[in-house]
């Protein structure tokens, strides 16, 4: 869920702790007046706290907790490889339930639905279901692959949620880092009508820390995983993708108040662009949080961004029952 490495490793849930790249380090400016070696700093989320591994424990151990405090998670495929899959934590005794579906960060390379659960417990008391996606990893599988995955499982979640308690008429979608991409992703690429969906199937969104502008990540260590050129960076960008957009779904847009000045500056850019395009959005930086514990305020119903979430849901309940 979190972008939480910056070298490839053969265990998807490992953080290496060298510094990546065995490319030439440039110096010549290449985006917005950064060289390489600023543009590997702005994008090494790990360097920004002390031991990054404690929490990705803590994701593993949280979400671990919150499949123990469901009375069935329900595991399910949803496209043809072996990586598509997804966790379902319904709220008991409740059918047709609001659903969150969250998309686990790891810089398209690392981490898992094992992962990125941990919030349920909370939202299943405000009768909210979570749902926890998987979906295969860079370098095995390109960054085109990995957002058809996501897309296939909101389809899935619009065909067959229902048989698991859950409503697909509201689903708000979330993620952090890379899963914040992936969840831009979710809103622009007008992809709703080749997969069957309504185009107003995301009814809201939250990106947290979220890259929505991924050339940075061509030019900098990041592209040792992701291997884009310029084109197909600008195609997998939801900043480039907002004006196109046929959704108009309500988006908060967070990130922690001490992560570095591009992952801030991506977050409230993509908030303005989306605000531009005549669609409700705001951005929030969340002081004291950095780039790996923010999320956890998802798990927390006294904090700001929490009722943030609560706020999206109450507003598309709003919309239904006035559609009805």
């Amino acid at each position: 869920m979190h972008e939480t490495v910056d070298v490839i490793s053969t265990n998807p849930c490992s953080i290496d702790n060298a510094e990546a790249t065995t490319k030439p380090v440039m110096t010549e400016p290449l985006y917005r007046g950064m060289d390489r070696a600023e543009l590997d700093r702005q994008y090494t989320a790990r360097a920004t706290v002390p031991n990054v591994d404690l929490y990705i424990e803590a994701y593993a151990t949280r979400t671990a907790e919150a499949k123990a405090a469901t009375p069935r998670v329900v595991s399910l495929p949803y496209g043809p490889s072996a990586d598509e899959t997804l966790d379902i934590y319904p709220v008991e005794r409740k059918a047709a339930t609001p659903v969150f579906v969250f998309i686990h960060g790891g810089y398209w390379r690392a981490l898992s639905k094992d992962h990125g659960g941990f919030m349920a417990p909370t939202l299943a008391r405000d009768g909210i279901a979570t749902v926890s996606l998987n979906y295969a990893l860079a370098p095995s599988v390109r960054l085109e692959e990995i957002v058809a995955q996501c897309r296939r499982a909101l389809a899935f979640l619009h065909r067959e949620g229902a048989h698991y308690g859950l409503d697909p008429d509201r689903i708000i979608v979330g993620g952090s880092s890379a899963g914040g991409h992936l969840t831009g992703m979710m809103l622009t690429g007008n992809w709703f009508a080749d997969y069957g969906v309504p185009a107003d199937l995301v009814k809201a969104a939250m990106p947290v820390s979220g890259l929505m502008d991924i050339e940075p990540m061509r030019l900098c260590h990041v592209n040792d995983w992701l291997d884009l050129d310029a084109a197909r960076a600008a195609a997998l960008s939801p900043q480039h993708l907002v004006a196109s957009s046929v959704s108009t779904a309500p988006v908060v847009a967070a990130v922690g108040g001490t992560e570095t000045e591009e992952f801030r500056r991506q977050t409230h850019d993509f908030a303005a662009a989306w605000r531009h395009a005549g669609r409700v959005a705001m951005a929030r930086e969340v002081p004291e949080r950095n780039h790996f514990d923010v999320i956890f305020d998802l798990a927390d119903p006294a904090t700001p961004l929490y009722g943030d979430l609560i706020g999206l849901f109450r507003a598309i309940d709003g919309e239904i029952v006035a559609s009805r």
